[in-house]
């Protein structure tokens, strides 16, 4: 063991200042993107603590908070002191404002900058040197960034428990700064709005609730550790029967949250939820393709445009629609509709495998978009019109068009499509893709049928895409073709990477990340595909088996270390 210990601290490299100067020059630069693409300036129009900070003057100033605090991590396994570390981290915020300098001095001395880059413009440039003119205020600059590096150089020096108690209790406070109007709304809505504004200012937390946010977020975080840990003995002392029954209550309160949270939350925040909990059904099927099998179907977006127009052409009061039959009928159809679909295209790539494979479903995803998109079908599918007057799903008097009662339509079709997959997952089809998606070659040794193997997995997988484009045809009433293009299967491919490949509560979280977010921060979308491909170059290099793994996943990219030989 000890062994193992001295080869993991001889792995890390001495902490010197090229380093710093490295992490002072990313910060340094990812603020001067940020501030020559237009965020710094549009987001600064986004309050965080009212009066204190905006989203903008996060990305100006966090950066080197962060780099001060890598700087210091390196730490090269306590062989640098603290002060050296602290002084590392500064140098690395000094260094961090020499390109936020740069850009002040271009931009006030060159005004016809603006030509090339249209986004520095005075207004950035009064952000930047805060008012104060461009040598004063890159002095100041200068010296904020340095501080703020040493800061983050300082935090790195704490003990680790109050250290991430203070990040845990910084990052709420961010959060809840970050979804004031969100927040803002919920406490209107459960209290009053007298409780909403001693707690918010036009959706910016106020400084007094923020420091009361952080002060309670950071000592929950300190002592949730402890407090989780006697609650797992308290468990682990419980027999059969006492689990179970704690089981039970959760699953139970879990249940009632659930039931009431769209009337919690209200209509705006119901379509949130109710966008969220589409991409968790179409997540949940693809991830027996992609996350159990190990299919990299790219054309997912195929089933869900399947499911869609078997839907809106069946029910359709309007002139395309064939028979006006009910929504309750016509849901099977839909399902089996996806399912012969993708069975179609599972037959001739049977035999492919990888990239080829992807490229195959990702054409035959597109072939499926320009049909109902072209002249030839247009008279049966509507083409680029579409097939509208889709009536809402009726239950006896309940009719699912509010988004209060399609969140119930989506929940239960969710419900459904997770019992099925957990099933799957534990059953022998699961094993079988499990065998197949680590060596194809194997399974088939193993006296695993392969090609039966992925047709079930193609088949199974789609039909939850082709009951989310059920219900997606009558929560919007209207489908058209530009509604099922190449972009969904990304997103939604995205959202089990992110989350974590085979693991179902992953899904969750991811589309709560990936879709639920953005939707929140709509005002933001130009910048929506930029955070995706940020966030997933971050998760490939940071965290590859996703933000909630499966345990599976989790052992095969981090191994356990080797145990020593005995005698050693």
């Amino acid at each position: 063991m000890d062994a193992t210990r001295d080869t993991k601290l001889d792995e890390k490299k001495p902490l010197d200042w090229r380093y710093a100067l490295r992490a002072g020059l990313l910060a340094g630069t990812t603020v001067l993107y940020a501030a020559a693409i237009g965020m710094v300036e549009t987001f600064s129009e986004r309050a965080i603590f009212a009066g204190i900070l905006t989203l903008g003057q996060l990305m100006v100033y966090g950066p080197a908070l962060v780099g001060g605090y890598l700087v210091s991590s390196r730490g090269d396994g306590g062989r640098t002191g603290a002060a050296a570390r602290l002084l590392y981290g500064a140098l690395a915020g000094l260094v961090s404002s020499v390109p936020v300098i740069l850009l002040i001095l271009v931009g006030t001395s060159f005004p016809g900058i603006r030509t090339m880059f249209v986004s520095i413009s005075p207004p950035l440039i009064k952000i930047l040197s805060l008012g104060m003119g461009a040598a004063t205020g890159s002095l100041v600059m200068a010296a904020a960034l340095t501080g703020l590096a040493a800061a983050g150089a300082l935090l790195n020096l704490l003990p680790e428990r109050p250290r991430t108690a203070i990040l845990a209790g910084a990052a709420v406070t961010i959060l809840a700064g970050l979804l004031g109007q969100l927040f803002n709304q919920i406490l209107s809505d459960l209290f009053n709005t007298k409780t909403a504004r001693a707690v918010y200012a036009r959706g910016a937390l106020l400084p007094i609730a923020a420091g009361v946010l952080f002060a309670t977020g950071t000592v929950i975080a300190y002592f949730w550790r402890s407090g989780s840990a006697w609650l797992r003995r308290r468990y682990g002392r419980l027999d059969s029967s006492g689990r179970r029954a704690v089981r039970s209550t959760g699953y139970t309160v879990l249940g009632l949250i659930l039931l009431v949270l769209p009337w919690v939350l209200g209509t705006y925040l119901s379509e949130v939820m109710n966008n969220v909990g589409l991409y968790i059904l179409m997540a949940l099927g693809l991830n027996m393709a992609v996350g159990l099998a190990g299919l990299l179907d790219l054309g997912y977006v195929a089933n869900f445009a399947v499911g869609a127009y078997v839907m809106g052409l069946l029910t359709s009061t309007g002139p395309l629609g064939i028979g006006h039959l009910n929504f309750w009928l016509v849901l099977p159809l839909s399902i089996v509709a996806a399912m012969i679909s993708s069975g179609i295209l599972a037959l001739p790539v049977l035999r492919m495998r990888g990239d080829y494979l992807a490229i195959t479903t990702l054409g035959f995803g597109e072939i499926i978009r320009l049909l109902v998109l072209s002249d030839w079908l247009k008279p049966w599918a509507g083409g680029a019109q579409g097939v509208l007057q889709i009536p809402n799903a009726r239950l006896g008097p309940i009719v699912f068009g509010a988004p209060e009662t399609i969140y119930y339509l989506l929940l239960a079709a969710s419900l459904l499509v997770l019992f099925v997959s957990v099933r799957l997952n534990n059953s022998r089809i699961g094993r079988q893709w499990m065998a197949m998606r680590e060596d194809e070659d194997a399974a088939k040794s193993a006296g695993i049928d392969t090609m039966m193997t992925k047709l079930l997995a193609f088949t199974l997988s789609a039909a939850s895409g082709g009951l989310a484009g059920a219900i997606f045809a009558v929560k919007l009433g209207t489908i058209f073709p530009h509604s099922f293009s190449l972009l969904i299967s990304i997103n939604i491919l995205a959202v089990i990477i992110v989350g974590g490949m085979g693991s179902i509560p992953g899904i969750v979280v991811g589309a709560l990340v990936l879709v639920g977010l953005p939707e929140l921060l709509r005002e933001f979308a130009e910048y929506r595909l930029l955070f995706y491909g940020i966030l997933l170059v971050f998760m490939m290099l940071k965290r590859p088996e996703g933000l909630w793994p499966s345990a599976t996943r989790r052992r095969e990219l981090h191994d356990e270390p080797e145990l020593a030989p005995a005698g050693d």
